[in-house]
Order: structure tokens, then sequence, then C-alpha cells
């Protein structure tokens, strides 16, 4: 397998484009081998655990699967690249739950609850109040804008009152460091890397502040013409992903050190990384697929993103999330 390491229409969105333009996986597999598919993730405990671990584990072998992995800076630009056909799957993080909403890939799996987001300011702004005209930076349609927005919301205020400078995640990191923007709407592990030139910045506002209100899962999503023709691949690699799964949430040492192995990381740096999500098993999955606890996560989010001007009105999340294909993928083991 091979493997290499969150706001549209940036210079490092396109050149991610470029680097899986061509790899889409059209051609059918002949009998008795291995189905090629294309994986998308984001370099964060969240956005690679589960392909480390299938990787680390041989299970795409064990299900008959050739995964080539690419690593993206965010979740929008792998729907877009799940559009083009560049792309077969991809993880994307809560603030881009809006794009499989509006039709524009299919939810496979549910992956985590996140509690990575944060509202961060310079050292001196200790309220959201306080962002009224001040520069504030967000990678655009990510849960870093998802988290902002829910700030903004919770203050009375809106993006209008602030300075909104949509900036992809590397950018915002060396922008918040060098002072050009006042605040920024963003996650960890990312935060900690900024916090080694500004120790004292300022967490205004985190997930935990707004969990009465919305959920924060992330999900394993995959392109539209996919799951229209590839039915067998999409089966094969939601086993995958239970598999791993459960392998994650009975075996997290190792699920970290085999993440920090895949992401040339420290092994403490992921562990921190690893505390800001809780990770589930199959089985709760399942139950929380077929008693509708998923479901009321991905309302309650389809009416913030519809208050946010993401949606135009809410959908029915059984219109995106194939919850049915990941139960009935479950293997006896």
């Amino acid at each position: 397998m091979k493997i290499s390491r969150r706001s549209f229409a940036t210079v490092l969105a396109a050149a991610t484009l470029i680097g899986v333009a061509g790899c889409g996986s059209d051609e059918p597999a002949k009998p008795g081998e291995p189905t090629k598919v294309t994986f998308g993730y984001i370099g964060d405990y969240n956005g690679t655990s589960l392909l480390a671990v299938a990787d680390k584990q041989g299970l795409w072998k064990k299900y008959g699967i050739d995964a080539t992995v690419k690593v993206f800076t965010n979740g929008p630009v792998q729907v877009q690249a799940l559009q083009s056909g560049d792309l077969d799957f991809g993880y994307i993080g809560p603030g881009a739950f809006w794009l499989p909403a509006s039709g524009q890939a299919k939810i496979i799996g549910i992956n985590t609850l996140g509690a990575a987001d944060r509202v961060i300011a310079q050292p001196g702004i200790t309220s959201i109040q306080q962002l009224r005209g001040k520069k504030v930076g967000v990678p655009e349609g990510t849960s870093g804008d998802m988290i902002l927005t829910l700030a903004l919301q919770a203050a009375g205020m809106t993006n209008k009152d602030i300075q909104r400078v949509p900036l992809d995640a590397s950018t915002l990191v060396s922008a918040f460091s060098s002072k050009q923007i006042d605040a920024a709407g963003f996650w960890y592990p990312a935060i900690a890397t900024i916090k080694k030139t500004v120790p004292d910045l300022v967490e205004l506002a985190k997930n935990d502040d707004f969990t009465s209100k919305v959920s924060f899962p992330n999900a394993f999503v995959a392109g539209n013409k996919v799951v229209a023709e590839k039915a067998a691949a999409v089966t094969k690699v939601i086993q995958v992903l239970r598999e791993a799964t459960d392998y994650r949430a009975a075996h997290p040492d190792e699920t970290v050190a085999a993440t920090a192995e895949m992401l040339k990381q420290q092994v403490d740096a992921v562990k921190a990384d690893a505390a800001n999500s809780k990770a589930l098993t199959t089985q709760e999955l399942d139950a929380a697929t077929k008693d509708g606890t998923v479901g009321k996560w991905l309302t309650g989010m389809g009416d913030f993103f519809v208050s946010a001007g993401k949606l135009k009105e809410p959908v029915d999340p059984k219109t995106y999330y194939l919850g049915d294909l990941w139960t009935g993928a479950a293997v006896t083991r």
C-alpha cells in the first residue's frame, strides 16, 4: 500500500488535487485480484488512525483491497476530489458535513466524536465580543469554521461583525504565529504547533461549550458514483473500517503508535491529539445508527448549517448517511 502524508481555492488545495489527478479507480478488479481504491485522509489522529491500523494489521489485504491513501488539508477538498472521480473514499470533520447533506457525497460510517476545535485569540483578547472588527482566520467549510460560527452566534454576533480571513491550515498557523491575524477558528493538533510560538494564546471557545446544541462526529465518505457503481468495493472498505474501529477501541496505545509512525510524528504528540476525541466501538455505532442517535446528531448539525447559511433547508439524514450499509457490513469474527 502506498502511504504519503482542512478552504477551497487555495494554492495548497490546488496542489493537492493535482497530486491525486488520475488516481481514481474506475477499472474493475479482475477475478482473484484485489479491488483498487483511493482513500483520502487528514493528517491528524481522527483522520489517520483507522487507516494506520488497516495498514499495520493487514486489513486491506484481508478484505481484498489495494488502497492508495492520500493526505489532504481538509474535508471540502476531498469532497471535490470525490466529485471529480480522483478519489473514491475520504474523511471529513464535522464542519464539512453540509457537503454530503447537500448531496455532494455519501457518509458510509461515523468515526469518532471530536472535541479538538477551538476559537483561539492573541494574548489580551478575553472574549468573543472583543473580536468585533478584528481579523479572524478560518479554513472555510471546516470544523474551524463551524466552531467559530457557533461561538459568534452564542455571543449574539455574526461573521459580518468580524474581518473574516479565509486561510488554509498551514497558512493559518504562520499567520497566527506572526500576529497577522487576531484570532482563528481552528483545531488541535495544529494549535499545539502555534503554542510553541504563542504559548499564552487564549482559547475563547471549544466543542464542549456547545454539546447541548450540536454533536461533533467526524466521518468517512464515498463519492456518489462509487456508491452507485461499486457496491462491492464500498462493502469491503466498510468492513476494513469496522475491524479497524474495534481494534482502535481495544488497543489505544498500539493505535497511537501506528498513527505516529504513519504521520512521522512523536508518539506523545499523537497521544495528546487522541485525547481530543471519543473513540466508539462498532457495537456502539451500530446501536446509535439503529436507535436514531446518529440521525439526531446529523439533524442537529443540519439545523446549524441552515442557520449558518450552508444549507437552504433541513435535510433528512437518511438521504446521505448510509447507515444500513454500515450495519449490514458486519462480519462475524
